[in-house]
């Protein structure tokens, strides 16, 4: 997950992604290293209302696994 302007909102994955996926988490701040958004097939953001910038990786995790938990994505 990361807020990268060629991050797809998370609700558009397809089936097959949500079915075998993986979350990559980076610390607050720093995010992911060059290394894991190199080694990830997609990545993803969390849409968020305009004014806030992040959620802090705790949240942004229970966001992300209730989202590719669900059984009627968008």
């Amino acid at each position: 997950m990361t807020p990268a302007p060629d991050a797809v909102p998370i609700q558009r994955l397809g089936a097959a992604q949500r079915a075998r996926s993986a979350l990559l988490l980076g610390a607050e701040g720093a995010g992911l290293t060059r290394a894991a958004m190199d080694a990830s097939d997609a990545r993803v953001v969390i849409p968020m209302r305009r004014g806030v910038d992040s959620l802090n990786v705790a949240a942004a995790t229970a966001v992300a696994c209730w989202e590719l938990g669900r059984d009627d994505p968008l």
